[in-house]
C-alpha cells in the first residue's frame, strides 16, 4: 500500500543552521534513506530545494500565472519526500515516527490513491 512521507519544515529552518548542522541533518537523512532501501520498504524519495527556488503554475480561463517563490501565504515549506509501499497505514506512521527529521519537522503522512476518494 503506497505512502507519501512528506518532510514538512518551517519556511526558515534552513536558514537558521549553520552548514554543518545541515550537513549532519542531511547525513542522518541519507543513512534513514538507505535502512529504508535495505528494508525494501522504498519507492522513492528526495529532498527538495527551498521554497524560493520554486513557482507555481496557475491556468485560468486559458490564462498562465506564473508565482514565484517564496510563498508568503504558509509557514511551512515541503522540504522533502519518501515514498514507500508499505502493508498498513499503522507501518507508515510507525516509519514517519523513525524519521530523523520527525525531530526538528513534521512528517505528514498521506496514503496514495485516486483524487475522487473522499
Amino acid at each position: 500500500m503506497p505512502h507519501l512521507l512528506l518532510i514538512v519544515e518551517p519556511k526558515d529552518q534552513r536558514q537558521q543552521r549553520t552548514e554543518a548542522e545541515g550537513r549532519a541533518a542531511y547525513a542522518s537523512m541519507l543513512e534513514f534513506t538507505d535502512t529504508l532501501k535495505a528494508r525494501g520498504l522504498l519507492m522513492a524519495s528526495n529532498s527538495l530545494m527551498p521554497e524560493s527556488r520554486g513557482v507555481r503554475v496557475q491556468v485560468r480561463g486559458g490564462q498562465q500565472r506564473l508565482i514565484d517563490g517564496p510563498f508568503a501565504e504558509s509557514k511551512e515549506m515541503v522540504g522533502g519526500f519518501f515514498m514507500l509501499d508499505v502493508p498498513s497505514r499503522e507501518e507508515a506512521i510507525a516509519i514517519a515516527a523513525e524519521c530523523p527529521a520527525a525531530q526538528w519537522c513534521t512528517v505528514e503522512v498521506r496514503e496514495i490513491g485516486p483524487c475522487y476518494v473522499r
